[in-house]
């Protein structure tokens, strides 16, 4: 409770030095007290033993105390204040086309090319909360595994299950556009975006990659194209009769096609060629494309002093209630 409490004159506070003060005061008065009525002989006071009322005496300062410090915490106004925050989110809608034809298993990224993208991609959604997110896969063909959501659990645990040869092979990049576009284009998000992640050239499906980004386009969404692999040669599994075996095989990426349907929609293209490029990659698309929040607060203050000034009062009158009874002294 204490934490929502705020003082608008905390000035006031410097007035408790009194208290030691005064409660120094009394005992120092009270010390050099005498009585006023003369015995010849005090024997008679020897074995007197002092009573509860004789110390409870005391407690008339104390209280006269705590009714000061109640009446200083008044004068430094202590209050209250309820807050709240009116937080309005403008998402961003994204869909991921990734490929998982057989050349993704090739091994230049760790532990290959598929693996690597699931990973980083899963990372990626995890730094947009806000966001609602979709995941479109391609090969020879092309399927929607997961419509837009803002349930990242779900594409998280989807991704588990990809896997290069769950559909027809091949490199439809112009299907897996299209199925994604098709998945954006009634959203009302502030931003459309599609990331599309291959590592080949387009070689089947029936859509063309250029007029596919023209749909896009239409419709408002940005595309971000990686390309997936190293330059030159990757290591890539074979299976021989004797067994897997790893050879080494030519990269092949249509660059000038990815660059192409990027320059259509305003988008980027980027080369991946390993784990930590492909994160940093994630990285510079997750800075360009930012969800504006607005927030904002509400704050009211409620005066508390009310209360400690009941309690000085009371304090007041009990004080003046005791000294003129039970402690009441003749003078």
């Amino acid at each position: 409770m204490l934490k929502n409490i705020e003082f608008a004159n905390p000035e006031y506070f410097y007035l408790l030095v009194i208290i030691p003060i005064m409660i120094g005061w009394y005992f120092f008065n009270h010390l050099k007290s005498h009585a006023e009525l003369q015995f010849s002989n005090t024997s008679v006071f020897e074995k007197a033993k002092k009573s509860i009322k004789q110390y409870l005496y005391h407690s008339l300062p104390i209280l006269r105390a705590l009714a000061l410090a109640a009446i200083i915490i008044c004068l430094a106004r202590p209050q209250s204040s309820t807050s709240r925050q009116d937080i309005s989110i403008e998402g961003i809608d994204i869909v991921m086309a990734l490929d998982v034809s057989g050349s993704m298993l090739a091994m230049d990224l760790k532990p290959d090319r598929l693996e690597a993208s699931k990973a980083l991609a899963a990372e990626f959604f995890d730094g947009r909360p806000n966001d609602r997110v979709g995941l479109v896969i391609f090969s020879g063909e092309t399927f929607t595994q997961c419509p837009l959501t803002t349930d990242h659990t779900v594409i998280k645990n989807l991704f588990k299950d990809i896997k290069s040869g769950m559909i027809q092979d091949g490199t439809a990049i112009g299907d897996g556009l299209a199925t994604a576009v098709n998945r954006l284009k009634e959203s009302e998000a502030i931003s459309k975006v599609i990331i599309l992640l291959t590592d080949g050239v387009n070689n089947a499906g029936s859509i063309d990659p250029i007029s596919a980004a023209e749909i896009a386009k239409l419709y408002g969404v940005r595309i971000y194209t990686i390309g997936v692999g190293t330059e030159g040669m990757a290591p890539y599994p074979v299976q021989t009769p004797y067994g897997r075996d790893v050879q080494r095989v030519e990269v092949k990426i249509d660059e000038e096609l990815l660059k192409k349907v990027t320059e259509m929609t305003d988008g980027k293209y980027f080369r991946a060629t390993s784990n930590q490029k492909l994160r940093e990659i994630y990285a510079e698309i997750d800075k360009l494309e930012k969800s504006k929040i607005d927030v904002t607060e509400f704050r009211r203050k409620n005066e508390e002093f009310f209360p400690l000034a009941l309690l000085a009062l009371g304090l007041l009158v009990i004080e003046f209630i005791l000294r003129k009874t039970i402690f009441k002294t003749i003078q």
